[in-house]
């Protein structure tokens, strides 16, 4: 355990040139005097570690110490190459940069560990676009994917419905959601997403001053989960059968299959109970219970009980 947090201790100090006892504390989630203790054995074993005191002081490595990645674990080893995503890189046309990258690094691997990328290509393999959708890179990609890497500003013609607006935009990030790619760029002082596929050109300008306290992850997953709750716009209200209740999470978005299970009553003395979601609109509610035939009863909104029971007479009569 103390061997890891060293090597930890070691790499944060490589990577952050200076960092303060608290802060050091913070990221390995020791006390600042277990700091210093680890910060004494790495000076012990010959690391070129040493103390600035003051205001401004803390923990640097002397002259520009580098270690050599002779400390990994086989399964650390082998993360390393799976958390890349080879695909995506050579779409933004880093396919050379990414292969020069893992060849440097697997050669600083002990030699145990140098069949790391080898193992991880038989045993694991992204293919991120969904089932029969053809998945085009778009042209401009490569152009965009330059500006964000390099802080550079963008005007492209976007298309937006039916006409093409245009944007200038300082492009933050890049991000792949089921074989689509998606922009977030700051226009106008604020975030917005756009879809890559949407621009019909694209010119890179001069560099901006990009918000270093923006973050990817954080801003995808919030505007991502408004996004998905601001298409559940109709209430419905149904009965289902033990089969039905079962049977819903295959027919309906996960957030409405959570809220109908949450919110179901009591069984009835037919096993069946009362329950309520919130779903998209009447046609894709239409299909979702469709799904579940005999098993589901619609109690509201009336339209689609009715659009259902016309399906049912057409049923009928079809297998009559």
């Amino acid at each position: 355990m103390r061997a890891a947090r060293l090597v930890s201790l070691l790499c944060l100090l490589q990577v952050r040139g200076a960092m303060t006892g608290p802060e050091l504390a913070r990221e390995l989630e020791v006390s600042e005097r277990t700091v210093a203790r680890d910060v004494l054995a790495l000076a012990e074993a010959g690391v070129p570690v040493y103390a600035e005191r003051g205001r401004a002081g803390g923990y640097r490595l002397l002259g520009g110490y580098r270690s050599k990645l002779t400390g990994l674990h086989r399964q650390e080893a082998e993360a390393l190459f799976l958390s890349g995503v080879p695909g995506a890189a050579v779409d933004m046309g880093l396919g050379e940069a990414v292969e020069a990258a893992r060849r440097k690094t697997a050669a600083a691997l002990a030699p145990p560990f140098r069949d790391a990328p080898q193992r991880v290509g038989q045993r694991f393999h992204l293919d991120a676009p969904r089932w029969f959708r053809e998945a085009g890179t778009p042209a401009v990609l490569p152009e965009i994917g330059r500006a964000v890497w390099g802080d550079l500003r963008i005007t492209g013609d976007y298309q937006r419905g039916d006409r093409l607006v245009r944007r200038e935009l300082e492009p933050h990030g890049l991000v792949l959601k089921a074989g689509v790619w998606y922009l977030v760029a700051r226009c106008d002082g604020r975030f917005r997403t756009y879809r890559v596929d949407r621009f019909r050109e694209v010119v890179v300008g001069e560099e901006f001053v990009r918000d270093e306290s923006f973050d990817l992850a954080e801003f995808w997953e919030r505007t991502a989960e408004e996004f998905a709750r601001s298409l559940l716009t109709l209430d419905v209200e149904v009965r289902l059968s033990t089969a039905g209740l079962r049977r819903l999470r295959a027919t309906v978005d996960g957030p409405a299959a959570d809220e109908a299970e949450a919110g179901a009553g009591e069984p009835d003395e037919h096993g069946w109970v009362r329950t309520a979601f919130r779903t998209e609109s009447l046609q894709v509610a239409y299909s979702q219970l469709l799904a579940l035939g005999p098993e589901a009863e619609v109690l509201a909104p009336e339209a689609l009980r009715q659009d259902l029971a016309r399906a049912a007479a057409r049923f009928a009569a079809l297998y009559r």
